[in-house]
Order: structure tokens, then sequence, then C-alpha cells
């Protein structure tokens, strides 16, 4: 793969004085709007203005079936992810709800479901197969796989951009797929295996065991691997790769990232070790209560914007929490200063 879609830049921060002044000089005491203050400088720098703006804003859903959902690393059937995807594509999801409510646009990505949708509107086809292998035995997918998957993710961000998009919203659906990030969060996190692995979609008890024992399995049979692209090859799912060509690709052209929570994450996790200044333009939308998402979050050293217990993924922590990021432009850009409301400053 060409190492073009790595390249992302630093951001320049020759406006952060001027930003942090523009903030400051907010009628409010200095940070009293926390977290808002702090992401409306960073969307500042990734736009390189003091005057940012959300356009065009996009949620991108990417759906692929896992091979290992076939041995039972989840409690529904793997038939389950197509008709999610049916269900995305008559509008009656909760990623659908919460997208509409704020006027978000949103497409549904088939990176490798094993069914045939035919032509869908809201659907795009970047299918790279019908669903990954069984990575209890063998690699998930391969290189070439992987590399095909990532550059199809970029392309669909690039056609955005040229759209006038300039924010996007990660989202997911596979069967399985909290397993996938569950190994991947444990080689590229750094942290043991059992602290990453939860109930996915409910597991009980008994479940929760025959996960663990199955991915204990997996780990033995690849070894501890550390580079993120064999990692994904290995252990991901055709959505997480695409949705980490798409990220880097986003980063790459100066978008505001809006990452969901533990699947999503994974991605993130796998772009944050292939390109060091990525996360630079991602705000972390939520923490997720599958116990993983926070040593991704540690490796990130990402400070996610709500906490609600959510665990359903499709991009809702992110969708959800997609008004407080537009409510730290809209501050920035409305909200009157001490010199044009003519209030009296602390003394």
């Amino acid at each position: 793969m060409s190492n073009s879609l790595f390249d992302v830049p630093a951001l320049q921060r020759d406006l952060t004085a001027a930003l942090q002044h523009k903030i400051d000089r907010k009628t409010k005491p200095l940070g009293a709007l926390g977290q808002l203050e702090v992401m409306a400088l960073q969307i500042g720098l990734i736009q390189q203005t003091l005057t940012p703006s959300l356009a065009n804003s996009q949620f991108l859903v990417f759906a692929g079936d896992h091979g290992a959902a076939k041995v039972g690393v989840s409690a529904y059937p793997q038939e389950v992810t197509w008709q999610m995807v049916e269900n995305f594509l008559a509008g009656g999801a909760g990623i659908n709800v919460f997208a509409r409510q704020s006027g978000l646009g949103l497409s549904v990505i088939d990176a490798g479901v094993a069914h045939d949708f035919g032509e869908r509107p809201g659907l795009i086809d970047a299918k790279v197969g019908a669903g990954t292998r069984n990575y209890v035995e063998e690699a998930a997918m391969s290189a070439g796989e992987c590399e095909t998957a990532m550059r199809r993710g970029a392309e669909i961000v690039e056609m955005l951009a040229k759209q006038g998009c300039n924010a996007i919203g990660f989202g997911e659906m596979g069967i399985g797929n909290t397993a996938s990030a569950s190994l991947i969060t444990h080689c590229l996190a750094g942290v043991p295996l059992t602290e990453c692995i939860g109930r996915g979609t409910g597991l009980d008890d008994a479940g929760l065991q025959r996960k663990r024992g199955l991915l204990e399995k997996a780990l033995a049979r690849a070894g501890e691997l550390r580079e993120p692209l064999a990692v994904l090859a290995e252990f991901g799912g055709f959505e997480i790769a695409m949705m980490a060509g798409a990220m880097l690709a986003a980063a790459r052209a100066g978008m505001v990232l809006l990452i969901d929570g533990f699947i999503v994450g994974s991605a993130a996790l796998v772009a944050s070790r292939l390109a060091p200044h990525f996360t630079d333009y991602c705000i972390f939308c939520h923490h997720s209560v599958e116990p993983g998402h926070r040593a991704q979050l540690a490796a990130m050293n990402a400070d996610p914007l709500i906490d609600l217990r959510l665990r359903l993924g499709e991009g809702t922590g992110a969708a959800l929490a997609y008004p407080l990021v537009l409510a730290a432009v809209n501050f920035l850009n409305e909200m009157a200063s001490f010199e044009s409301a003519g209030v009296s400053e602390k003394r």
C-alpha cells in the first residue's frame, strides 16, 4: 500500500494564541465552557480559521461479516448483519433516528457482508468479500484484501471531500466485531486480552467464557503481533479495515473525525499507530461500557465527550454527541465578547 495514505500532517498551530484569545474574550469566566472550549480550539486548528464551521456533515456506517461469528463469539447469528443493514436502509435503526434528528447525511457501506443487496439507494457497494475468514483457525484476510479495504474506504472519503464535506462520523455493523476489536486492542494497546473482552451484544456468563477461550486460541495460533497492518489483517473485519483507510483519508483531507465507541475505536487505534498525528483530527465522542474501550482511549490519550453507558455501536454515540460538537463551533462564532456586549470584566 502506498505510504501516502499514512502521511497525515501535524496540525499547524500558528493560530493557537488567536483562537484562545477569541475563546477567552467571550462573555463567560475563563474555561467555563470546559470541553466545548477545547473542541473549539481543536476544530479551529484543524480548519485553520478563527471562524470554523461544520459543512455537509456525513455519517458512514461500514458493515461486514466475520468468519469467527460462526464459531460462537457473539450472542447473535451472522445473518443479523445483513438484516440490520436492511434496517439501516429502511431508516429504522438507532443511528437513523439520531442522524435524522441532527440533520446529518447517512450512508451505509457494504464492506464485506455475506449477502447480495443489489443496487440500493443509500448503500455504497465496496464489498471486498463475503465476510472474513475465521481467525481462530487462519488469518481473517490477506494483506492484499486488507489493502483493498483500506483503499476503498479512502476513496469514499475523498469523494465526500469533493462534495464539500468537512466532518465525518464513523459507525459500523458486523456480528462478531467486538471480538475482532478486542484482539486488535490487545495487540496495539498492549493490555491483557482478558481486559479487552466484554459481553458484546449481550453474552451471558457461559457465552463470555466461550468468547474468551476462542480469542485466546486465536491469539495462540497467530502469536503476539504488534505491527498495525499485520494485526488488522490477522484479526480485523473488512468494515474495520475500510474504516481505518477512510479515517486516514479524512485526516489527510483536514476533516473533523467523530469517533464512536469500541469497534470504531479499534479502527482509530490502527490509524493512530500508522500515522502519529492522526488523533489531532479526532473527537472521541463517548465512552463505551465495553471494557476494552478504556484501554483504547488511554492508548490514544483521548478524553471522550460523554458517557451514557452506551454499547450499541452503529455510530450512535458519535451522532448523539454531534450537537455538542456543533455547540463548540457555534459559541466560538456567535457568542458575544465582553467588548461587543459591553459587559464589565472580572476585577
